[in-house]
């Protein structure tokens, strides 16, 4: 399995994406801020369109981790070798309207980082 890890940081805080790819198949996990978790978990491939499920958080409200998620997905979906799994969990104590806007923007930094990877890392190992 080869991993790397992507970077975006904005705002006082930054967002990690950790892919790992097995085989054709790639895992993602998504964290950053003051609290890492698993809020969000999504879904796709090239045949199978973008699902997500967002877990309750200790408040009851269901986490936003998604918002991120779908960003990256979006973005490297046509370049995707086959399944993909994002795990995604962001928190930021406080989180202002700044920094929630910075955060959809790192999204599509990190998804445009993770294509970029894909598409020089084309041969995929048997």
């Amino acid at each position: 399995m080869e991993s790397h890890v992507f970077t975006a940081t904005a705002a006082g805080f930054s967002i990690q994406a950790e892919v790992t790819r097995i085989r054709s198949d790639l895992r993602i996990t998504v964290t950053g801020g003051d609290v890492p978790h698993i809020g969000t978990v999504t879904t796709l491939s090239g045949t199978f369109p973008l699902q997500t499920i967002r877990f309750p958080s200790q408040e009851g409200r269901y986490h936003k981790d998604h918002i991120v998620a779908e960003k990256i997905a979006t973005i490297i979906h046509p370049h995707l070798p086959g399944n993909c799994v994002i795990v995604a969990g962001i928190h930021v104590d406080d989180i202002t309207k700044q920094q929630i806007h910075a955060a959809e923007e790192m999204a599509d930094a990190l998804g445009e980082q993770i294509a970029a990877w894909l598409v020089c890392d084309k041969a995929v190992p048997e």
